[in-house]
């Protein structure tokens, strides 16, 4: 199977659950709440391997997955509604689609409330007062409340990729060094 198909599967499944999951949380009255427990969810994913073995790998049975993420809600006090949901996913061996309900949740939640999604790319992690600030600029730029994804990107050395829509602005010096490097290319 290409791999363009594969992360299509991967982006089907993981709407449809976050989808469905919003549904839930919209009717409790608890879309924020749920929304900061799968950002705790995701802080667990990104702060152990083990758990990311665990959501990618084909080797384990579905009540081992089963199993673990039960345990992972009893230790960290998930919800009901978040706690259900990451057992549905994991007895359904969907665990593989869970950053990307993660995130598809955040981009249904933030088109509830009317703002528009940033992927941010940074070479370090942003302080609050710039995110504020580049929230603000962005909110300048588009006239509308902007909801901020940052990733960190060590690699880009310095400045900012963002991404709102189809657009694209990319600061990062690894870019202007390219350029540079392709003027000097052409001169040389």
């Amino acid at each position: 199977m290409p791999v363009a198909d594969t992360s299509q599967l991967i982006s089907g499944v993981a709407e449809r659950y976050a989808s469905s999951l919003f549904e839930l949380a919209l009717q409790a009255g608890s879309v924020e709440a749920v929304g900061a427990e799968l950002d705790r969810v995701q802080a667990l994913i990104d702060g152990s391997d083990d758990l990311k073995r665990l959501i990618v790998s084909p080797v384990f049975s579905a009540e081992d997955q089963f199993k673990a993420v039960s345990a992972l809600v009893a230790q960290f006090g998930f919800s009901g509604l978040v706690g259900n949901f990451l057992k549905v996913v994991a007895r359904n061996r969907r665990l593989f689609a869970l950053p990307g309900s993660i995130r598809a949740f955040r981009l249904i939640a933030a088109r509830h409330r009317g703002e528009i999604t940033a992927d941010v790319t940074s070479a370090h992690a942003l302080t609050e007062a710039q995110q504020t600030e580049l929230k603000a600029t962005l909110k300048g730029v588009t006239g509308k409340d902007v909801a901020v994804n940052v990733t960190v990107d060590p690699s880009i050395l310095g400045g900012l990729i963002v991404k709102v829509g189809s657009r694209q602005i990319d600061t990062s010096l690894r870019t202007k060094l390219s350029t540079l490097k392709l003027a000097l290319k052409e001169v040389g």
